[in-house]
């Protein structure tokens, strides 16, 4: 029987700046769109508390859903890093499963309130589809997850849609700001999956998971990491010429150093481990100090 601190393991809360960055990106372009003279909207607080309730709930959904179908499956016998509820035998898997069916269930009731108070219902079939995209993500028949469409799911989903989707539930509208910091913060956030599973390429591969770094190989996985960088510092440049100030949202990239080294370096298995950790750290702090220049 798994103890309270496993269960909260399980949940991944080392994972969650991929859920809180792009809601923070998307209300801080939001604010950016305000203008008194104009009489234009801008951020909404209480809308963005729902969205990061929204994000936050399906982020911690996926994670037990990836728990309960890698352990059933047995591709989580052999991994590094994080406890596997399932994979270890800790906990019962249809109790994980229903864990994360909860998580997507409170996910759905606080989307509907954030479509309800914003009226804006396009986000309602959006939102079914996050969550669909959640499960089938490691679950069902045929998981995109294992044919190397992982890092594409995190880009849209907790790039594109939820950060455009918090900046369109405030304001009614989508803007050039907000796609940059979308296509910026889902580039990060992909940077995160890139680095798990290149740390789990021998596990990967021996269970026939085909992940996208299995398919590319170390060497193009590594390259494909720091690209991802790349993306986002392109994206944090080019807002310059709405907001001047904006590239100083950089500085909350310095802390990926470290875990950019790791990777370059050619580290492998538990090395990999606080290559996550930084990244994630690095796009919370980029979309927390971004929220300065967009919202001033």
């Amino acid at each position: 029987m798994a103890t309270l601190s496993q269960w909260f393991a399980g949940a991944r809360p080392r994972t969650l700046p991929a859920a809180i960055a792009p809601v923070v990106v998307g209300t801080a372009a939001a604010a950016a769109n305000r203008d008194v003279e104009e009489g234009t909207k801008g951020a909404q607080l209480g809308l963005a508390l729902l969205a990061l309730l929204v994000s936050c709930c399906l982020q911690i959904g996926v994670n037990y859903a990836n728990d309960y179908s890698d352990g059933i499956r047995g591709t989580d016998e052999e991994r590094v890093g994080p406890v596997r509820l399932v994979g270890q035998n800790l906990a019962n898997p249809e109790n994980v499963k229903l864990l994360a069916f909860t998580f997507f269930g409170l996910g759905a009731f606080f989307g509907f309130a954030l479509v309800a108070l914003s009226q804006a219902w396009i986000l309602l079939p959006i939102g079914a589809l996050a969550v669909l995209a959640a499960w089938r993500y490691t679950g069902g028949d045929n998981p995109y997850g294992y044919r190397g469409l992982g890092e594409v799911y995190v880009f849209v989903f907790f790039g594109l849609v939820a950060t455009l989707g918090t900046q369109y539930a405030q304001i009614g509208a989508i803007t050039v700001v907000g796609v940059l910091g979308a296509v910026g913060v889902g580039a990060l956030a992909s940077a995160i999956l890139v680095a798990n599973n290149l740390r789990d390429i021998p596990s990967d591969t021996q269970s026939g998971k085909t992940t996208l770094a299995v398919r590319l190989g170390e060497a193009r996985t590594r390259r494909l990491y720091v690209g991802l960088f790349g993306v986002t510092v392109v994206c944090t440049l080019l807002m310059a010429f709405w907001h001047p100030w904006a590239p100083v949202a950089l500085i909350g990239l310095l802390v990926a150093g470290p875990g950019i080294r790791a990777v370059r370096s050619g580290a492998r298995g538990r090395a990999l481990v606080p290559a996550l950790a930084s990244t994630g750290l690095a796009e919370l702090l980029w979309a927390v100090v971004l929220v300065v220049p967009l919202a001033r």
